[in-house]
């Protein structure tokens, strides 16, 4: 050996071999982009679920209703209108409601060319962290009656969620505008 070149060796003797990397057989190397991607999606939803911004269910309660009575006797329809709160961390949707005072169904206003139409829809979205308050400008249940109403009357209903289940709720027949 001469001192110039160290790792020259002489003939017939071992050559030192450079440390071994660690690598994987060539079969497995297809495999580790997607495993890394899914580790690291993994590693996201876990710091994403302990910080709490992950959500929770929806959970939403409400406050007494309110039927409108009809202004004319000859009116078999009125407005029906909840203030809805969900405290949850998820949106919700209002998809029933129920009652042996008539038929209900959802309605909302269209604007079109200066002028609105009501508008049947098939359900009420009840956004995570918000009251949503019926009114006739926003969505609310409309109630074909069958009976006449009396002003303080109460009617039961059963408003029936997505997520939340099944609430029941009552309602108070008032003059529309107060």
């Amino acid at each position: 050996m001469s001192a110039e070149h160290p790792e020259e060796t002489a003939p017939g003797a071992e050559r030192p071999r450079p440390a071994a990397r660690l690598r994987p057989p060539r079969a497995l190397r297809p495999a580790l982009p997607p495993l890394a991607a899914g580790l690291l999606t993994l590693l996201c939803l876990v710091l994403w679920t302990s910080t709490g911004r992950a959500g929770s269910p929806a959970a939403v309660e409400a406050g007494e209703g309110r039927v409108f009575l009809p202004i004319l006797d000859t009116q078999d329809t009125t407005g029906v209108f909840f203030d809805l709160t969900n405290t949850g961390g998820s949106d919700d949707q209002l998809l029933e409601v129920r009652t042996e005072h008539g038929r209900a169904m959802f309605s909302d206003r269209e604007l079109a060319t200066g002028s609105g139409r009501m508008i049947m829809i098939p359900r009420i979205t009840v956004p995570a962290g918000t009251t949503l308050e019926m009114s006739p400008f926003t969505p609310n249940v409309m109630l074909s009656l069958d009976r006449p109403l009396v002003e303080g009357e109460r009617l039961d209903f059963v408003l029936r969620f997505q997520q939340s289940g099944d609430l029941p709720v009552t309602a108070v027949v008032i003059p529309p505008g107060s």
